[in-house]
């Protein structure tokens, strides 16, 4: 097991140092002079000359990275063109938001999209596995924002449950917190719980049919015990894959929603960067998602010994 763990994090090495090359690029793909593109049209020689110093554009491309490489190895992500505040700082004043939505989606999805999984499997092609099957095919085919606003207009609107938008912090008080993003954590569950609910019933299919689960039959064990102790547990590696593939969708969704919702996450912060062509906070938050992405799918990898024994060996 020990073997295992430090292969999945030595393996992670190499990936997370791509991503950072690829996201260091991406200035320097965009065509023209970035620093005149960072300046604006209406810059004059000197301040386009002072963007490129403080960018270090004028040095060769491997200086150019080594320096933005090592700066961000101790967490010195650059300053915001636009604010000229710290990237990390910009990150650290809107992660709360995004973290809190990521985790309560989370929540509500596995929490809905697991049952339904278990259920349908149960009753395969009976009328409730149609239902549910229905309901995931579309959850997954209506895009994050138009279920966004179908649940503001009757949940915030017309029937007054929720906010329409915004976002109260932790220190308002968790109950607080949770009323004013539940209905952007509904939306994103939903797309989230579709993908899960239909990968959840194939792997208890198969599962089902194992004959481990005909011996838990035929000694008389109750229906309940068999899906959830043994059946569920056994579908539980590409289940929780799944889970970790997924969270790169519940990304994505966090963008759209926070603009939707008005909520001050990152997502919002990557948007409004964009739109200013403010590069230094776009590499250092999409170099944020990628680093989270990377740990989750190590944590998903690490999770596999809990599922199948194999991977102890």
């Amino acid at each position: 097991m020990l073997r295992y763990v430090l292969g999945r994090l030595l393996a992670s090495i190499p990936i997370f140092v791509l991503v950072a090359v690829f996201i260091f690029s991406l200035i320097h793909l965009m065509p023209g002079d970035p620093a005149v593109l960072l300046a604006g049209d209406n810059a004059n020689p000197q301040q386009v000359e002072k963007i490129r110093e403080r960018l270090h554009l004028d040095q060769p491309v491997i200086v150019q990275f080594g320096i933005w490489a090592a700066n961000a190895v101790q967490l010195d992500l650059g300053d915001s063109i636009y604010s000229n505040q710290p990237v990390t700082r910009l990150i650290g004043q809107r992660i709360e938001p995004t973290l809190v939505l990521a985790i309560v989606t989370l929540v509500f999805t596995v929490a809905l999209a697991v049952p339904l999984g278990v259920v349908s499997a149960w009753r395969a092609n009976g009328l409730v596995d149609r239902a549910i099957m229905a309901f995931a095919v579309f959850g997954f085919s209506v895009p994050v924002f138009v279920t966004g606003y179908l649940l503001v207009y009757f949940f915030a609107v017309k029937l007054r449950w929720f906010p329409v938008q915004g976002y109260k912090p932790l220190e308002d008080g968790v109950l607080t917190t949770l009323h004013s993003v539940t209905l952007p954590s509904i939306a994103l569950a939903l797309v989230f719980a579709a993908l899960i609910a239909r990968v959840t019933r194939a792997a208890m299919l198969e599962a089902l049919n194992e004959n481990f689960i005909r011996t838990a039959r035929a000694k008389g064990l109750g229906m309940f015990r068999i899906l959830v102790v043994h059946a569920l547990k056994s579908a539980g590696v590409p289940v929780i894959t799944v889970i970790g593939i997924g969270f790169a969708t519940l990304v994505g969704g966090v963008v759209v929603t926070e603009s939707v919702f008005n909520i001050p996450g990152i997502g919002r912060l990557t948007v409004d960067a964009i739109t200013r062509r403010d590069y230094p906070v776009v590499q250092g938050v999409i170099l944020f998602f990628s680093g989270l992405l990377i740990l989750i799918n190590l944590l998903v990898d690490l999770s596999y010994v809990l599922f199948d024994p194999r991977v102890k060996g």
